[in-house]
């Protein structure tokens, strides 16, 4: 089994003023009125031009240690405004927190499947937080416990497994966590047969666990000191001190990301480098743990592949000739590119994203029109789509772990069916459901519809746009809508199934998603449409969707709520700032809103990598200029804006906590309204918000009444 489950110019004045203050000298509040954050006023220079900012100083100068005492209590006052003005509206929180806890299934389950000689499975215990990962032989008996996921939690203010891998011999699991959500982790290694655990001290460590053809040596990839990137890939034998571990691969630039996997036939290691546009693979015979990895081809900008194994051919998703895609295969004696033969060519209309290798066939996720649709290619030759009962929907492959496998597993959804497990057989072409989501507290599907419609984008784009409500909500324009967007790095919002949002829809909002461009809903150009110098495309698609809703009667101006988070969060900044006057309220978790300064800042360890995404404002004047006239921090002036929750986490390394601080701080110093603006950060969480399904769950509620409540839809 194995599961993969951004120093700013001029900061040290800042810090240096602000260290001559009081321990409260960051903060100017009363218990009456929400925090006021210091101003200390900082001039930076970039291509001859003057860069101002009151509140650099929230960036700790001990980063990523958080201890200065100033922004400590600035955060703390947040927090404390946060739960003073969300008080009344806890009767609220509860009432939601309560029905989205009644639809999950308390002994939840998957669906087993088979790798190796085993039968694996996850499931839940009632009221547990945690999953329980179990198996059991092929060959018949019960199912054990191999990990607690419960047990590993207790005491922790938060855990997330990162990873799980059985050895190849099926005595060993190799696992790893991240304890604070700083996506820094630990791993272990445990002997199924006896209970004893193995603790090397490999505590910083991110991505996944690789293990070799002898079950006694795995490979990983180990956070640099005080970062978070990764340059290299060891090879770790259990027992062992990581002192000793033969270093597999080094690269110095962290530019680009670096990660491995497993190929399907189990033969190979795969030691992938890449950033937003371009990928370099080495590959290393698991069979031969000490030998050098091998190159497949060599990285050139703009090229992009990735891989899998299978019967002594490797398979190969290129854009080499065509931004969405085409998939070859060469001879694993001779895999470079001067061999790639194609097997599927690459199409306007249709994007490949990915596949997945069985014995007898290959299988390909792609998108065309807007929807993802499953493409079996048999091996002799045969290929067709797998068909599915709705227009619209949401199809992905499932867990194949094993390759001598007569079912292709699919996950299905849309917005009215729950996600469900189908097992295709391509003998017969039988798809045969495995498992339905089920809702406990009840659900009707006939009671609500979905729809795709298409809005008409300023510059003559056509952007989808999915829906769902229920059938007795009025479609007059009187009805409030909650509307949720991302639109970057090519990560496509699918039209799925959420039991939470019906807490939303049996009170008459109607919820929708924007596809906006940035994402590849509507293939790779979509996401070239939203990128770089095109970036604005998406804010604009999203305002151009909302006023669409509006002109279509679906709601009226003012009564939208509207959610993004990360690189979502910078879409809902820049709705804010764009057209206030839309919203009833803003929901911006963990928001990417800070993108100036960030993309300035090379000291942390993902804006190098970031850079072929946004541009690189340090070198050229031409992406400085861009980003800052778009970055919602920076343009945020005097104007009155829609009531704002905020959320961040301060051990989050991929939108730091400043960003949401120094938003919610500007905005409070500018904005020339009394709506409500809250800040919550995450004190002991990261990117993801706190751990465990119930503890994710109120999060969720608290967002919701808050949204509800400016919506003007009562909670009883």
């Amino acid at each position: 089994m194995h599961l993969i489950l951004n120093g700013l110019a001029g900061l040290l004045l800042a810090v240096v003023l602000g260290a001559c203050q009081s321990p409260t000298a960051g903060l100017e509040s009363d218990s009456a009125q929400p925090p006021v954050a210091k101003r200390i006023p900082t001039s930076r220079e970039y291509h001859g031009k003057a860069l101002h900012d009151d509140f650099l100083w929230l960036r700790d100068a001990s980063y990523p240690e958080v201890d200065d005492p100033d922004i400590l209590a600035y955060l703390e006052a947040e927090n404390s405004w946060f739960e003073q003005q969300m008080a009344p509206l806890q009767p609220a929180v509860d009432t939601l927190y309560e029905e989205m806890k009644g639809r999950i299934e308390e002994g939840q389950e998957s669906v087993p499947w088979q790798d190796g000689d085993y039968i694996y499975r996850w499931r839940y215990r009632e009221g547990s937080q945690y999953r329980l990962w179990e198996r059991k032989p092929e060959t018949g008996g019960e199912f054990t416990a191999i990990l607690d996921e419960s047990a590993e939690a207790e005491g922790q203010e938060y855990f997330s497994l990162t990873a799980l891998a059985v050895s190849p011999d099926g005595r060993r699991l190799a696992w790893a966590a991240d304890m604070d959500g700083s996506e820094r982790s630990k791993i272990y290694v445990d002997e199924l047969g006896t209970g004893r655990r193995h603790d090397d001290g490999l505590d910083a460590i991110s991505g996944d666990i690789v293990w070799a053809a002898d079950s006694s040596t795995f490979f990983y990839s180990p956070l640099e000191d005080q970062a978070w990137y990764s340059l290299r890939v060891k090879a770790h034998t259990v027992g062992s001190s990581p002192v000793g571990d033969r270093e597999v691969f080094y690269q110095p630039d962290h530019s680009k990301f670096l990660s491995i996997s497993r190929s399907q036939s189990r033969q190979y290691l795969f030691i992938a480098l890449g950033d937003h546009r371009t990928s370099e693979i080495r590959i290393l015979p698991l069979d031969r743990p000490g030998g050098d990895p091998q190159v497949v081809a060599p990285r050139r900008e703009g090229h992009y592949y990735d891989m899998d194994h299978r019967d002594g051919l490797f398979y190969i998703r290129t854009n080499d000739d065509h931004v969405n895609f085409r998939i070859a295969t060469a001879p694993e004696q001779s895999p470079g590119p001067e061999h790639w033969e194609t097997l599927l060519p690459s199409s306007d209309k249709v994007y490949y994203q990915k596949f997945a290798l069985l014995q007898d066939l290959l299988a390909v996720e792609e998108m065309s029109e807007g929807l993802k649709r499953i493409r079996v290619l048999e091996n002799n030759g045969r290929q067709y789509h797998v068909s599915f009962p709705e227009k619209v929907y949401y199809a992905s492959l499932g867990n194949n772990p094993q390759l001598a496998s007569d079912v292709l597993r699919i996950n299905y959804q849309s917005m009215v069916t729950p996600d469900s497990v189908y097992d295709y057989r391509p003998a017969d072409g039988s798809l045969t459901l495995r498992k339905r989501q089920r809702l406990p507290s009840g659900y009707e599907r006939s009671l609500y519809v979905t729809e795709r419609v298409w809005a008409l984008a300023r510059d003559g784009a056509l952007v989808p746009v999915s829906l769902v409500y229920h059938r007795d909500t009025p479609r007059d324009g009187t009805a409030p809508l909650f509307l949720y967007g991302y639109g970057a790095y090519g990560i496509g919002l699918e039209p799925g199934f959420s039991a939470n949002r019906l807490s939303l829809l049996d009170r008459g909002v109607i919820y929708a998603i924007a596809h906006v461009r940035g994402g590849d809903e509507m293939g790779y150009q979509w996401y070239l449409g939203g990128k770089l110098e095109k970036r604005t495309n998406s804010f604009n698609d999203f305002v151009d969707v909302a006023r669409f809703l509006v002109t279509s009667d679906y709601t009226r101006a003012g009564r939208i709520a509207i959610n993004g988070g990360s690189a979502g969060g910078e879409l809902i900044g820049a709705a804010v700032l764009r057209a206030p006057q839309l919203w009833a309220a803003a929901i911006l978790d963990v928001p990417f809103v800070d993108v100036l300064n960030t993309m300035l800042d090379d000291s942390l360890p993902l804006t190098p990598p970031e850079w072929p995404e946004w541009g690189n404002p340090l070198l050229d004047a031409q992406a400085f200029d861009l980003i800052r006239s778009y970055s919602p921090y920076d343009n945020i002036a005097p104007a009155d804006y829609p009531p704002m929750l905020v959320t961040g986490g301060l051990n989050d390394p991929r939108v730091t906590y400043w960003e949401p601080a120094r938003w919610t701080a500007k905005m409070r110093a500018l904005k020339t309204d009394d709506n409500q603006l809250l800040l919550k950060i995450n004190m002991g969480a990261g990117h993801g918000g706190r751990s465990g399904r119930y503890s994710q769950l109120y999060e969720i509620a608290e967002a919701y009444a808050f949204a509800l409540y400016h919506l003007g839809v009562p909670v009883r």
